[in-house]
């Protein structure tokens, strides 16, 4: 079944007011937030942490030259890639809420105690207790995704994905934009680290009781809510948690490489440039410390906004049937990748401060489109199989994201140097360039046949094959 057709079959009437999927939405949008605070909060706090002109002489400089800094930075996504599958196979079969508890209660702790094991042991077993937050969040994307499969109806997917998942640009704006101000506050960078970290315990708390698979097991969603959205998910099998993993069609999707094509040129740009631009901003342009974090922060502002606005324009182009799905998500995405590397090639062109900021800033927001491009395209192809298929993705293109800030810390020796810079924001552009170009020609979005391997029709086609 093509995915055109499910955004329009729905004929029920959507009950008015907040609803249940309104708080799961608000929870795992909450969710992300922690998450990529946890996981940004290094990017600004190291370049505190390694500064020897600091304000605090109570805290030890570390001793971290460029090309640790790059690894310890990229450190967090050795071990991010790895439970991505299976932490999709996970949610499928048992939901997403105890994963999800799981993950961000114990990852929080660990970031409690960073600055701890940063000032008294080696670089060595800090980058080890990155590795297991990267781990532990290797649970969030697909669990949330498989969540969101449940939660979700069609017609209001975009909107509802949109707001969840700009969690991730919206935890990366405040700690951002806070870490600069608290690494430069009489407490110091530590206070980076445990302000994520209790922020992150008090979620896990929160989440245990509001918290909820799919709308069957909500204690307190109204009846007329929980049939709008069982009835409007129409591709969603009841029985998906018993459903047979379709692994070879999965692996011989065209469709699916495509889309993962997409995300390994998104991670090696998008985190190039969010792990990196600290440090360029102060050594290139010279922002101090609290500038630094309200200028770095400055894009994904704006790129929060963008996320709001694209996704309000794409749910009233696909109610009306103004573009096909297909149409939609392929604008969408070149919006966010090829507008992002037309704004990172233009950087030579630009010898002022101010030209720097703004086309950066515009080439980090327009990742915005992101959101209701290529993201999307997992749920499009198979509900089902939802989270799976963003752990896959996810998980396989965590590799250019340890890739992208590894190649820049060494290209960068001298943090100072435009023209080794230069070269850095240069590649990423052909990450971004390269992946949408993959997914404008064999990118899909109509229902996989395997996303019900128990259809007749399926099992029929097998039996030829």
């Amino acid at each position: 079944m093509d995915n055109d057709s499910e955004q329009q079959s729905p004929d029920n009437t959507k009950p008015p007011g907040f609803g249940a999927r309104h708080c799961q939405a608000i929870m795992t949008f909450l969710c992300l937030v922690l998450a990529y605070a946890m996981r940004v909060n290094l990017s600004v706090g190291i370049v505190a942490m390694t500064d020897s002109t600091g304000t605090n002489s109570d805290l030890k400089v570390l001793p971290w030259d460029s090309s640790i800094k790059g690894i310890i930075l990229s450190s967090f996504f050795w071990g991010y890639l790895i439970l991505q599958v299976p932490a999709g196979e996970m949610a499928r079969r048992l939901g997403s809420k105890y994963p999800l508890f799981i993950a961000m209660l114990i990852c929080s702790l660990f970031t409690l105690f960073s600055p701890y094991i940063a000032q008294n042991y080696s670089w060595q077993v800090f980058c080890a207790t990155r590795v297991i937050q990267g781990l532990l969040q290797g649970f969030f994307t697909p669990s949330i995704n498989a969540h969101m499969s449940k939660w979700a109806p069609p017609l209001e997917r975009c909107r509802l994905f949109a707001f969840v998942f700009i969690g991730s640009q919206f935890g990366t704006l405040v700690t951002l934009f806070v870490a600069g101000y608290l690494a430069a506050s009489p407490w110091g960078w530590p206070s980076i680290f445990y302000a994520t970290g209790l922020c992150s315990l008090l979620w896990a708390v929160v989440w245990m009781f509001i918290g909820a698979d799919c709308p069957d097991t909500h204690t307190s969603i109204s009846v007329e809510e929980r049939h709008y959205i069982n009835s409007s998910l129409i591709n969603t099998s009841a029985e998906s948690k018993t459903l047979p993993t379709p692994w070879w069609d999965v692996a011989t999707s065209v469709p699916l490489w495509s889309l993962l094509i997409a995300h390994l040129g998104q991670n090696w740009g998008y985190w190039m440039l969010l792990t990196e631009l600290p440090s360029y901003f102060s050594h290139v342009l010279g922002f101090n410390i609290k500038n630094n974090g309200l200028i770095s922060a400055l894009p994904y502002l704006i790129m929060c906004s963008l996320t709001v606005v694209f996704s309000w324009i794409a749910d009233f182009i696909n109610k009306r049937g103004i573009l096909p799905i297909s149409v939609s998500r392929k604008m969408w995405n070149s919006i966010a990748h090829w507008g992002a590397a037309a704004a990172l090639m233009c950087l030579s062109f630009t010898s002022t401060v101010t030209g720097a900021v703004v086309l950066l800033t515009t080439s980090i927001s327009l990742n915005a489109g992101i959101y209701t491009g290529f993201l999307q395209n997992h749920l499009d192809l198979a509900p089902n199989f939802a989270g799976l298929l963003m752990g896959i993705t996810n998980g396989f293109a965590n590799i250019t994201a340890i890739i992208g800030p590894m190649i820049t810390g060494f290209i960068v020796s001298d943090e100072s140097n435009k023209d080794q810079w230069m070269i850095a924001f240069y590649l990423a552009a052909a990450a971004f360039f390269v992946g949408n170009l993959i997914f404008m020609i064999f990118g899909s979005t109509e229902v996989q046949p395997w996303n019900d391997p128990l259809k007749k029709d399926y099992l029929d086609k097998k039996q030829i094959v």
